[in-house]
């Protein structure tokens, strides 16, 4: 009867109160993806630091950020707050601190010696990722909270996913629009030392004020969501923590989805490192040329999410994925093409356009089913073990995937220096500009095979997690049946 009752309250969530929540992606997504985007560029053509050092730099940053995802997720569950609940303390300091770092992180100067530069990217980075997982770990399982109901898990993270792409659409083509215009000293926008401290202030901006739109959109739920918790015990140790993610990991269903959304979100790396290299110098584009070729791939990203839900609606969650993966598999292969063909179809931004609409097609469903996925996962875990564990389900998640990008990112910036990337130079050699355009499109072929292939042994649809609620549903039942026959 508890939980029935609990299950009626959280079953469907007004469009207000999911586009609240989904606001607070905006604060992850928007200083993530400028760190993605422009970080190795910033690093090593403004900052002039090598590649090898910026990829160690960031990968130190981002097994940092992987290792601590779990740990957040854990302390995140085990958190019992009658005034912020399990998530929206830590919703609220990350977003304050990750404005904070974040604006300092781009605001080196170019001057300084190389020594002083490489302590600071590091420390700053440290200080970001730290806090992104303070804020972006209990925010995610704060959405698998929200609702039990197999659609609705789906239309949150559509929300929430449109959120995060507007982060993207804002890093990457708002980005060029307002801060990397051509100026007579910097013809190409991205050039200029100034734009970043200017893009990094903004960020910043939106990153507190999307955060605290979401929290106060929230945190009307929290004495719902403190009773679906269940009582406070003892199981903060590190004993518990292994135990928890080995039982995370034991659940097939969710190992699948895990290195499914790792294989996707490398993909998601090598054109966050090398994208702006590739197409400044591989293709040749300035400033408004990436601008639009972005532009139209997060555009159709955002649109398609309404999409995305009602054919997973139709079809279920699986089958959308591997279409979406689909999607994107085309759009890399297409890619290849436009490497071979590059002196042709270089500063030609609409042979790019239907690179632009498959990849943002495809991209739109990678991004939100898999989080809907997990959230069934959990189910399956509460039925085995008795326990929810939203915080330190999500962590395992971005712990896999960005152990996996801290590896490619480390592979990529000593790659450059390998194929003889010099940032000194207007013009790169014939075969850089081709092996960086290459190392792009295969990478990201590679990953979205590799993902298909998990993808297709989930084996999880409606039909099953309808079956383990009513399970829950009766289990619940029963012990608020046998607790009254006691009293």
């Amino acid at each position: 009867m508890q939980r029935q009752s609990q299950t009626k309250v959280l079953k469907n969530i007004p469009l207000i109160d999911k586009i609240g929540y989904g606001a607070g992606n905006l604060t992850f997504g928007v200083v993530i993806q400028i760190i993605s985007t422009y970080m190795v560029f910033y690093s090593t053509v403004i900052l002039n630091l090598p590649g090898s050092i910026i990829g160690l730099a960031i990968g130190i940053s981002v097994v940092w950020d992987a290792i601590s995802d779990p740990i957040m997720g854990h302390i995140s569950d085990q958190t019992h707050s009658q005034k912020f609940g399990r998530r929206h303390l830590y919703i609220l300091i990350g977003a304050i601190s990750i404005a904070f770092f974040n604006f300092f992180l781009w605001d080196i100067p170019p001057a300084w010696p190389g020594i002083w530069k490489t302590v600071l990217i590091i420390t700053l980075l440290m200080l970001v990722k730290t806090f992104t997982t303070v804020f972006s770990v209990p925010h995610t399982a704060l959405g698998a909270e929200l609702t039990d109901d197999y659609n609705e898990r789906s239309s949150i993270q559509g929300i929430r996913t449109i959120f995060f792409i507007l982060g993207l659409f804002s890093a990457n083509v708002m980005g060029m629009f307002l801060f990397f215009r051509p100026t007579p000293e910097y013809p190409q926008g991205q050039m200029n030392p100034a734009a970043y401290r200017d893009i990094g202030i903004t960020a910043s901006m939106i990153a507190l004020f999307f955060g605290l739109i979401c929290y106060l959109s929230t945190k009307k739920y929290i004495p719902v969501l403190n009773e679906n918790a269940g009582p406070e015990g003892d199981k903060g140790g590190i004993k518990h923590l292994m135990s928890s993610i080995s039982s995370a990991l034991a659940n097939a269903d969710y190992r699948y989805v895990v290195l499914g959304y790792m294989f996707t979100n490398i993909a998601s790396a090598l054109i966050g490192s090398v994208g702006m290299h590739v197409f400044t110098y591989t293709f040749r584009f300035g400033n408004y040329g990436i601008a639009l070729i972005f532009g139209v791939l997060f555009g159709v990203s955002i649109l398609s999410q309404p999409i995305w839900v009602k054919i997973s609606e139709r079809i279920d969650k699986k089958p959308t994925v591997l279409l979406g993966l689909g999607s994107s598999l085309v759009a890399a292969l297409y890619f290849v093409v436009l490497v071979v063909l590059r002196s042709s179809v270089a500063g030609q931004a609409s042979w790019f356009l239907p690179f632009s609409i498959l990849s943002g097609f495809g991209m739109g469903g990678l991004f939100a089913l898999p989080l809907s996925m997990v959230a069934d996962t959990i189910d399956v875990e509460e039925l085995v073990s008795g326990e929810r564990k939203e915080g330190l389900y999500y962590g395992c998640l971005t712990l896999c995937y960005k152990l996996s990008q801290s590896v490619a990112i480390f592979i990529l910036g000593t790659f450059l220096d390998l194929v003889r990337f010099d940032s000194s130079l207007p013009v790169q050699p014939s075969s850089t500009v081709f092996a960086l355009g290459m190392i792009l499109a295969v990478g990201c072929i590679l990953s979205m095979l590799t993902a298909m292939l998990c993808y297709t042994r989930y084996r999880l649809n409606r039909s099953k997690i309808a079956e383990v609620q009513k399970q829950l549903s009766l289990r619940q039942l029963d012990q608020e049946t046998n607790r009254m026959e006691k009293q």
